[in-house]
């Protein structure tokens, strides 16, 4: 039952009883491990469902809990859509793959191990070649305000100009780009695409890039109707970023998505 004390958000119901998303406890590291392998390949597939695939490219990723140094992820040149338990790979930081059979995005290691080696408070990491993200990214700014929704990432996401363009595969790049991450839940790499992390879970990570994904879109269409939009006003979308930005209600919005897969994909767990 809904723990209606410790209630970390205003979308917690206060009358106790009612059906309503917990957040998960664990007795053990492998009760965990096998969590977070679950929706790390639930992540994989809630980007197939948006369209977000791109040949080969796109890494998601999640610290294992047990050994912080080793991150989970979705195996080189195999579809989101395609992508289950087993044929996850472990990693390490040096992108040497400890567990399972395929080969790691070289790319997606530079990128993500960089972040993750940085910042030991972030848990996952999303990165994919989308429509308009890619081409939002091309324009160098940040994303305005101009919606409820586009404002839960007021003051909390960055662009990121250094190696923008140029293919990450050196180790350098990564570096660059993970030194940028401090503070927030997403950046806009320039020329290159977008980038989210949590420090709550890979469900928080997945949704938060389908969001700013889709508020690259309602920006592109904005600019393309050649009529400036009214702006929220910082206090207020401030306010906006407070009850619907945080880690817990990106993760909150992933619930539904996980549902569904659960009913219509259960191949996800072979």
């Amino acid at each position: 039952m809904l723990d209606t004390v410790k209630r970390v958000s205003i979308y917690q119901p206060e009358q106790p009883g009612l059906k309503f998303p917990e957040i998960p406890s664990f007795a053990t590291p492998a009760q965990e491990r096998r969590h977070r392998r679950e929706r790390l390949v639930a992540a994989c597939r809630a980007f197939a469902l948006h369209g977000l695939d791109y040949g080969f490219a796109g890494h998601l990723t999640v610290r294992d809990p047990e050994h912080p140094h080793l991150y989970w992820t979705n195996p080189m040149a195999v579809h989101f859509s395609q992508v289950k338990l087993s044929n996850l790979i472990l990693a390490d930081h040096s992108g040497r793959v400890v567990e399972g059979g395929h080969a790691i995005n070289r790319a997606g290691f530079v990128l993500h191990a960089a972040v993750h080696e940085h910042h030991a408070d972030i848990v996952a990491m999303c990165h994919a070649h989308t429509v308009y993200g890619v081409a939002y990214a091309s324009l160098g700014r940040a994303l305005p305000p101009i919606t409820q929704d586009a404002a839960v990432f007021f003051e909390d996401h960055v662009v990121i100009a250094d190696e923008g363009g140029k293919v990450a595969v050196e180790t350098d790049a990564g570096h660059k780009v993970a030194a940028a991450f401090k503070g927030v839940k997403a950046a806009i790499h320039q020329n290159h695409g977008l980038i989210t992390c949590s420090r709550h879970s890979i469900e928080a990570a997945a949704f938060w890039f389908i969001a700013l994904e889709r508020c690259c879109q309602q920006q592109l269409l904005i600019d393309a109707s050649g009529v400036a939009p009214q702006l929220v006003p910082p206090d207020k979308a401030r306010y906006s970023r407070e009850h619907v930005g945080s880690e817990y209600i990106g993760w909150l919005h992933f619930q539904p998505i996980w549902a569904q897969l659960v009913q219509t994909q259960p191949d996800m767990f072979e």
